[in-house]
């Protein structure tokens, strides 16, 4: 089984919590890391989340999320760039271990156009966080995600978009909803050795209930999400491991027993 002092809380399982209520489950329930979302960040404010992280003692594994790259517009491409810069700073302030990429996708560009402008981005953005010591993490998503959402959609995608970069400027989020389908993952995840920023954790249920909305605790579906991680393991990667749920039953239900189940299935299931 995981190690519990490994588990940390993405704040979209939470998502009507602040970051203030986040910090607070996290404290009860002896979870010590945290992944934060800008929105979330931003309510509250950058410097007061960052105080509520610091004063609680908990460690910021991730920043969600950078990336969306592809636009039909130089003018709007050029404000997606903005943005990020501004996720670097947010990263550097809370002294997360990373900023999530999801990179993006357009409807309106045909997906190679898209995936140069993702490389174009990715480009233009790594001077800037490497300044502010920050780590790109580009996240491979589910394929059907390509229209509309990401235009990564594997782990050896994510790779290659990677590889002119060192392992200490960019890096991957894997995430076991988007590659457990795989049926060269175990491959995939031994040839990131060595860039992988992290790992995130829920399951997928059958039928599948939403495509984005859909998402359930570990052990409410089909993923084998303890030979994933232990294959992850096996890589050298020894950080964070982040529950991420986006379900909105679960978004619905008290905050406390939802950390009260995670807590349970991550130690029977992760």
């Amino acid at each position: 089984m995981a190690d519990l002092a490994r588990l940390s809380l993405n704040q979209a399982t939470t998502e009507r919590w602040s970051v203030a209520e986040a910090v607070e489950g996290c404290v009860r329930h002896d979870i010590r890391s945290i992944g934060l979302w800008r929105h979330k960040v931003q309510e509250t404010g950058l410097k007061e989340s960052a105080r509520l992280v610091r004063d609680a003692g908990l460690h910021v594994s991730s920043l969600c999320r950078g990336g969306m790259f592809p636009a039909a517009t130089a003018t709007e491409r050029k404000l997606r760039i903005q943005d990020n810069f501004m996720a670097v700073t947010e990263c550097a302030e809370l002294g997360a271990d990373c900023l999530v990429l999801v990179v993006g996708a357009a409807v309106e560009v045909p997906l190679p156009s898209a995936r140069q402008m993702v490389s174009d981005g990715l480009a233009a953005l790594v001077p800037h966080a490497k300044k502010h010591g920050v780590r790109l993490g580009l996240e491979p998503l589910h394929p059907m995600f390509a229209a509309e959402r990401c235009v990564l959609n594997t782990i050896d995608q994510a790779l290659e978009m990677a590889a002119p970069y060192s392992p200490e400027e960019v890096g991957l989020i894997l995430d076991t909803f988007h590659i457990w389908w795989d049926p060269r993952v175990y491959e995939q995840i031994e040839s990131a050795s060595g860039r992988i920023f992290g790992l995130h954790v829920s399951d997928w249920l059958v039928p599948l209930p939403d495509i984005l909305m859909g998402r359930g605790i570990m052990g409410d579906g089909v993923i084998d999400n303890r030979s994933i991680r232990e294959a992850i393991d096996r890589t050298g990667y020894r950080g964070p491991i982040e529950v991420e749920v986006f379900n909105q039953t679960v978004w619905d239900s008290p905050g406390t027993e939802v950390l009260d189940v995670i807590v349970e299935r991550f130690s029977s299931r992760v």
